[in-house]
Formats: structure tokens, C-alpha cells, sequence
């Protein structure tokens, strides 16, 4: 899919940090009523469900109407907001204050493309396909109907709020890995399957124009009808001519959600841990999101290591642990002293890999949320995550 141009976003940043690089402020990124869509992304493991869910909760105890959508398999979303489950449809979350309001919500990648499908078929034509079992292995496993239908259902959910009023604010928790940027490139892939050249011979016609063909493609769906088996091969068939009316109109939507990412209205924020591996996947997102010209608001480094209290470096506190050892001293201030030095180490070693990928990456606002001492699981771990995000002091 070519992608539209369009004109770089504004950025939403505030004073620069004591190291020269811009700080990302949340407050006003939440604040601003041109947002309407945030999307956080990033490889696994570095907190992207916690970041979505804390940044949806501050955004609604700001004022604003949010609705969380998270297309992470992880359940953890459900149980820090107090829900029971989280399914297709939007889910108010309890105990949310302010004036705002918050609903959460996961895809259902399947009940999604079923919903699509009925929106553009024939009651008929639609059953057609939702029982054929070709496409019931379509909707559940294929690689890329997940990205697929997470752009159908954004889209949707736009749509909605616009039409309705319901939420000025969505915000979207991607898969984890590359794969968190692999929606920007599923509509491309879907339409180059469904026009393939596999596709055509399934939907090429045994009579007409087509006939001189016929003995070969005789020989292509024998031999598939080996592979796959008759009645496979026939279930494709039965799928690939009912579906082909549909597929204009796929194309169509997912081109308007590719253009809605790209609309000053939204804000990608990518989220890393303060490790080697994380910040390489940090940096592969933001050159990806460049290329795409998609709106980057900035960078979010999760769980930094605490600053140690005092001035005393690492070779200064190693040293006089030495010391201490030598005059046999209390093992345990000695052991301080050393526990001291690797939580010294530890920072400097995070703050240099973030220096790298400011260096790399100057035009990219940061912010930093210190790790916290136990799981979030609950609003209060939100809310203390959201004043992190926004560069409020931990209480």
C-alpha cells in the first residue's frame, strides 16, 4: 500500500532534561483535544499494557472520554482495571474519578471479521461465509488477520465516537515484538493474498476466455486436492468466490485507518526498557514509524533503575568496602557499601545506552517512569504510573 504524504506532526514536548534531550510531556499530549488516537508500541516485555491502561486512566481522570483497546493476549489489562473480562465490546472500568469516563476493551479477532462481514454481506451471503470452514481457519489463525482486524476495529470505533460522541480519546496497547507494527502493514499483505495469483486460479472459470487454461489448471487443483484434500480445496474455492465481493470494501476501510494513523490527531509512543535489546527494538520502531510518516510523540523508558541516594561513586563505595573488609569491620555495612556500587552501575549503564539513543534519535521526547517496587494490579498502581509518565515525583 502506498501511503499517503502528509506533513510531520507537531511535537508534544516540554523543557529539555538535565542531559540535552527533550522531554515528553504527557500532561499535555492527554490535555490537548486534537489527540484523539494514541498508540503505544514496542517489543514484549518492556510494559506496553501497563503504559496504555495508566496513560487511559490519567487521560479520563483529566476530563477526558477514553476507551483502552488492547490486542495483547495478556489478561493483565482486565485485572488492573477491577474487569472481570474484557471481550469485543466496550467495558466501563469502576472507580475511575474526575470528570471522564473510562471503558476498556480486547480484540476479538474473529468476532471482529464475523461483525465485518455482516456489516457488508447479504444475510444469506454472510452465512455463506461465516460457516464456510476455510474461512473459519481464516479468521482465527492466519498470520496478519490479527493486525487485520485490529485495524477494522479502531477504525470501527472511530467511526463510532465520531457518529455518537462516546470517547474523544482512544488509546491502543499493541502485540508485543516487531509484530506491534505489522497493522500498518496488513491491509498490503491481505490484498496481496486475496489478489495472488493462488487466489485467481481458485476463481478461475472453467468455461469462457479461461478454457484454454482449463487442462492446466485441471493438473494445479488435482495435485492441490492431493496436498490439501478435496474438501479443502473445495471450502477455498466456495470462501474465495463468495468473499472476492467483499474485498473492495476491506481494501477501502483499511486504507482510511491506514490515513487516520497518520492524521495529526494521533500520537505513537514507543515503549522500551532501559536495555540494549529494547532500545535496538525502540529505535527499529521509530525508523519504521519515520518512514511510514506516522506521528511520533516520543519515547517512554520503562522501569529505570532508581537513582542511589548521596554522591558516592561506585569506586568510592567498592573501595571502602575494602577497607571495611580489611578491618574486619560489620559484613553488613561492607555489603551495603557493594550493593551501593552495582545499583551505581547500574544506573550509569542505563543513563549511557539512553544517551546513545538520544544521540541517534535527537528529535525524539523522552519520557523516563522509574520501576516501581511491586506489579501494578490495581487503578491506585495506574495512577501512580500515570503521575510517573508525567514526570510527577515518586510518592
Amino acid at each position: 500500500m502506498t501511503a499517503p504524504r502528509r506533513s510531520r506532526a507537531r511535537s508534544r514536548v516540554g523543557p529539555q532534561s538535565l542531559t540535552g534531550a527533550k522531554t515528553l510531556d504527557v500532561d499535555r499530549l492527554l490535555d490537548d483535544p486534537r489527540t484523539g488516537i494514541i498508540v503505544c508500541c514496542g517489543s514484549g516485555g518492556v510494559g506496553k499494557t501497563t503504559t496504555s491502561a495508566a496513560l487511559a486512566l490519567r487521560a479520563a481522570e483529566r476530563g477526558r472520554r477514553v476507551v483502552v483497546l488492547t490486542i495483547d493476549p495478556a489478561r493483565r489489562l482486565a485485572q488492573s482495571m477491577g474487569i472481570e473480562v474484557l471481550d469485543n465490546t466496550p467495558r466501563p472500568v469502576p472507580g475511575v474519578g474526575g470528570a471522564g469516563r473510562l471503558d476498556a476493551m480486547m480484540l476479538d479477532m474473529k468476532r471482529t471479521f464475523d461483525e465485518v462481514v455482516e456489516s457488508q454481506a447479504s444475510p444469506e451471503k454472510a452465512r455463506q461465509i461465516l460457516e464456510n470452514p476455510f474461512y473459519v481457519a481464516l479468521s482465527s489463525s492466519f498470520a496478519g488477520t490479527q493486525e487485520y482486524m485490529a485495524m477494522e476495529k479502531l477504525g470501527q470505533i472511530h467511526a463510532d465516537a465520531q457518529r455518537d460522541g462516546t470517547y474523544d480519546l482512544i488509546v491502543v496497547d499493541t502485540p508485543p515484538s516487531r509484530s506491534a507494527l505489522d497493522f500498518l502493514d496488513a491491509p498490503e499483505r491481505l490484498s496481496s493474498f486475496l489478489d495472488g495469483r493462488f487466489i485467481k486460479l481458485l476463481l478461475a472459470p472453467a468455461k469462457g476466455p479461461a478454457r484454454l487454461m482449463s487442462a492446466g489448471f485441471g493438473m494445479v487443483t488435482n495435485a492441490l486436492a492431493k496436498i490439501l484434500g478435496a474438501q479443502v480445496l473445495r471450502d477455498m474455492q466456495t470462501f474465495v468466490a463468495a468473499f472476492d465481493t467483499l474485498f473492495g470494501g476491506f481494501r477501502l476501510r483499511a486504507q482510511k485507518t491506514f490515513e487516520l494513523l497518520q492524521a495529526d490527531g494521533t500520537a505513537f509512543l514507543v515503549v522500551a526498557a532501559p536495555e540494549p535489546d529494547a532500545l535496538r527494538e525502540a529505535a527499529y520502531f521509530v525508523e519504521r514509524l519515520s518512514e511510514d510518516e506516522m506521528p511520533l510523540a516520543g519515547l517512554v523508558v520503562n522501569r529505570a533503575s532508581p537513582q542511589p541516594m548521596g554522591d558516592v561513586s561506585a569506586e568510592e563505595a567498592m573501595a571502602a568496602a575494602q577497607r571495611l573488609r580489611k578491618d574486619d569491620a560489620d559484613p553488613r555495612t561492607a555489603g551495603l557499601l557493594r550493593l551501593h556500587a552495582d545499583r551505581v552501575r547500574i544506573v550509569e549503564r542505563e543513563s549511557l545506552l539512553r544517551r546513545r539513543f538520544e544521540a541517534a534519535h535527537p528529535q525524539v521526547p523522552t519520557a523516563v517512569v522509574p520501576a516501581l517496587a511491586g506489579d501494578v494490579h490495581d487503578l491506585a498502581g495506574l495512577r501512580q504510573v500515570g503521575a510517573l509518565l508525567a514526570g510527577e515525583r515518586p510518592t
